[in-house]
């Protein structure tokens, strides 16, 4: 099994990208990126999915509106 992946590098993906997501556009990035055998973890959460990571990262409001989706809200990433 591969190293664990901290969220942040997703959140960071997601501001160097520029993109507006959708959770399935955000899923098909992640995989494609970090493989669909990834595991994720994050400062109070670990072993998810890329799918669990979007979840625990949407319940604490990680992410803002933007057109067409969301994007990560840079001011909301801890610095762990």
């Amino acid at each position: 099994m591969p190293e664990p992946i901290h969220g942040h590098e997703v959140l960071q993906m997601m501001l160097t990208s520029g993109k507006s997501y959708t959770r399935e556009t955000l899923c098909s990035d992640i995989l494609a990126r970090f493989g669909s055998e990834a595991r994720f973890y994050t400062c109070s959460a670990e072993n998810l999915t890329a799918d669990g990571l979007i979840s625990f990262l949407e319940e604490r409001g990680k992410f803002v509106p933007a057109s067409g989706g969301f994007q990560a809200d840079r001011g909301k990433i801890c610095k762990d």
